[in-house]
This record gives C-alpha cells, structure tokens and sequence, in this order.
C-alpha cells in the first residue's frame, strides 16, 4: 500500500500512420549563409578625444561631490545625534539627583 508505483505511459489513442511523399528531396534545400554587415570604422579627431576625456573628467568630479556632500551630510546628523543625545543624558540625570 506505501510502496512507490512507476506510472505507466498511456498508449496512443488513434492510429498513426505516416505518408510516403515522393515529391519531398533526400537533401534539403540550404539557405546561403548571411553574409557579413558592412561597418563603417570610427575615427576620432583629437578634438574629440579631448571632448570625450572633458566629459569623463566633469561627469567624475561631479558624481564625486554629490557623494562626498552624502558623506558629510551622514556625518553631521550623526554628530548632532551624538550632541542631543548627551545633552539629554545630563539633563536626565540632573533629575535624578534633585
């Protein structure tokens, strides 16, 4: 009753016959291989190599200091946190004593 049971593939429920065509050929017809796209070669002048490099240069400086304002900006609410936090400790403890 608890031993695993194989299942049994169904038989194929029509007959199936295949047709014998005399019009179809041995070889079939190949396709000709696509041939190779035609690229055309990038030349940069100097002027746009000193471009390209501008460009990298501002868009580095600038990623640069919207992260180092984002670093600073976590280090200032921490300190501030910090500051808030031992003025509140003092002021909790002065009650205490009174």
């Amino acid at each position: 009753m608890f031993r695993p049971r194989t299942p049994t593939n169904p038989l194929p429920t029509g007959i199936v016959t295949g047709t014998a065509r005399n019009d179809v050929p041995a070889v079939p017809h190949q396709t000709p291989a696509p041939t190779a796209s035609v690229r055309t070669t990038v030349q940069l002048t100097p002027g746009a190599v000193v471009a390209v490099i501008g460009g990298g240069t501002a868009v580095v400086l600038v990623v640069g200091a919207v992260l180092v304002s984002m670093l600073l900006a976590v280090a200032v609410t921490a300190a501030s946190l910090a500051i808030s936090a031992l003025v509140i400790r003092s002021l909790v403890a002065s009650q205490n004593h009174r």
